[in-house]
């Protein structure tokens, strides 16, 4: 059909097709984000405890679980390459494909009792992970400026779906196949990755451009700029920070001899608070502005680590985790809404997975510290390191609010 030449008159014709393209293209997304939220959860479930019982030495049980973030960090230069170079929708199916062999290879794995296989399969793991954290962005690609945020943070709200679904898909098929405890939940995980590449194979973008495959303006000058230095500061600290306290959050509970049913809870409160914000984030940004809802973010996160420094009950604990939830949700959603103040359009797959690949490079040594700091000096002082980068991330922020980049230079 000839729109690109639609008259006046058809022009309403035009606007209903796209608006309905927009709506359509964000609902995959928001169900897509839903069903691959579940690889996450899974492999935090159970990876440590398959870890334990496959691998040669009890000190390397964790292993998996820190190559699953070390391969979330490194995949996602690449998964932006992809979409750059052949189109979102191309990247999302690499990213599932991924998601159905991390699934596949650690059922392997479980069955012939290999630990570095299980290792292996959770690098796959990590590049459909990285993949997933595209969606926001891709969201907003479906929609006009103003109706940004709300779009990103309506894919985020998925995660909500993914909190209560993940756990139950773990609890439902962990015994499935006795002897093989969690064969059948990767089995179950690879189906859900195929079943969210169906979804994403309805997402209809635009095709990459000659300009957006050249890559525009050099990497370095766009390195340069103030706003997208605040931007990635206060993603990687909001993200550092969550993974960072809620890595120890768990192991200081049973060590404050509360129970492991406490500390679940407690976790499960805390997804929540992570992602239920997001139906009303997108509003908050367009009513004051990323940069104000990314210091309520990091206002938040700081109020965090003080109740948990106010005490060690389970309240304190509950109640720290989630604020830090909510905190993170600002924080990271603004930082988000702030790259994308910060890149021409046919810039945006290139910046927006460097931006990721600083942010989720960063929360791989907090998810390699936090135990290490929590084991050798307290819950305490976890917290109290916690001020130093949320210091430095509200500097860069008062900075850049004064900061107002001329309108040529985009």
């Amino acid at each position: 059909m000839p729109q690109a030449e639609a008259t006046p008159a058809d022009g309403g014709l035009v606007s209903t097709s796209v608006g309905r393209s927009e709506v359509g293209n964000v609902a995959r997304l928001v169900v897509a984000q839903a069903l691959a939220g579940a690889n996450a959860v899974v492999v935090y479930a159970t990876g440590a405890i398959v870890g334990n019982t496959l691998a040669p030495s009890p000190a390397l049980a964790t292993l998996p679980i820190s190559i699953f973030v070390v391969g979330m960090a490194v995949c996602t230069l690449p998964a932006g390459t992809i979409a750059r170079l052949y189109g979102r929708r191309a990247a999302f199916l690499a990213g599932t494909g991924c998601g159905v062999l991390v699934g596949l290879l650690s059922w392997l794995a479980i069955l012939l009792g290999s630990f570095w296989l299980f290792c292996a399969a959770m690098i796959f793991g990590g590049a459909y992970a990285a993949v997933v954290l595209s969606f926001r962005f891709a969201a907003a690609d479906c929609t006009p400026p103003e109706r940004r945020p709300r779009a990103m943070s309506a894919v985020m709200a998925g995660g909500v779906v993914a909190g209560v679904f993940g756990p139950q898909l773990v609890t439902h098929t962990m015994n499935l196949w006795p002897p093989y405890l969690f064969a059948a939940t990767y089995l179950a995980q690879a189906a859900v990755a195929a079943l969210s590449a169906l979804v994403l194979l309805g997402v209809r973008l635009p095709k990459p451009t000659s300009a957006e495959v050249a890559g525009g303006r050099p990497v370095s000058l766009i390195l340069r700029q103030p706003r997208f230095i605040t931007a990635v500061i206060c993603g990687v600290v909001s993200y550092l920070l969550m993974n960072f306290v809620m890595t120890a959050a768990p192991l200081a509970m049973r060590l404050c001899g509360l129970s492991q049913e406490s500390a679940n809870l407690g976790l499960q409160w805390h997804v929540i608070a992570m992602y239920a914000p997001s139906f009303f984030t997108g509003r908050l940004i367009t009513r004051f502005g990323a940069t104000r809802l990314v210091a309520a973010g990091l206002a938040l996160i700081a109020a965090s680590s003080a109740v948990g420094l106010m005490g060690l009950e389970e309240a304190h604990f509950w109640v720290s985790l989630i604020l830090l939830g909510v905190g993170w949700n600002f924080g990271f959603l603004g930082a988000s809404a702030l790259v994308m103040e910060c890149h021409r359009p046919e810039e945006k797959t290139r910046v927006q997975s460097l931006n990721d690949f600083i942010v989720f490079g960063t929360m791989a040594f907090g998810s390699f510290a936090s135990g290490g700091l929590l084991t050798g000096y307290g819950w305490e002082t976890v917290l109290w390191i916690s001020f130093l980068p949320l210091a430095l991330a509200t500097a860069a922020l008062m900075v850049t609010a004064f900061y107002r980049p001329a309108k040529a230079a985009m």
